[in-house]
C-alpha cells in the first residue's frame, strides 16, 4: 500500500510528495471570475461572460494538470475536472 501511495503522490522531478500546490494563474483567474460572476447577481450578459471566462480558466488549469502534472494524482485531478466541466456544460445547455 505504501508503494502505491508513493507512486501516486511522488513528484517525478523533485522526489517530494505533492498532493496540493499553491494556485497558479489559471486557478486564480477561475476564482476571480467565479467570484465576479457571483457578485454580479448571477444573471444577465455580464455574469454569462464571466462564467464562460471562469470555465475557460478552469479548462486551462485542468488540461495543464492532465498533460504536465507532476504525478499521477495531479493528472487524475486534471482529468476529473475536465469530465466535471463537460458534464456541467452539458447540463447547462440542456436547461
Amino acid at each position: 500500500m505504501a508503494r502505491g501511495i508513493d507512486w501516486l503522490f511522488r513528484d517525478r522531478t523533485t522526489g517530494a510528495i505533492t498532493i496540493a500546490q499553491w494556485p497558479n494563474l489559471p486557478l486564480w483567474l477561475f476564482g476571480g471570475l467565479t467570484l465576479a460572476a457571483w457578485s454580479s447577481g448571477g444573471t444577465g450578459s455580464l455574469a454569462s461572460w464571466l462564467s464562460v471566462g471562469a470555465d475557460l480558466a478552469l479548462t486551462w488549469w485542468a488540461l495543464d494538470e492532465l498533460l504536465r502534472g507532476v504525478n499521477p494524482w495531479r493528472r487524475f485531478l486534471g482529468a476529473a475536472t475536465l469530465v466535471g466541466l463537460v458534464a456541467l456544460i452539458t447540463l447547462r445547455r440542456a436547461a
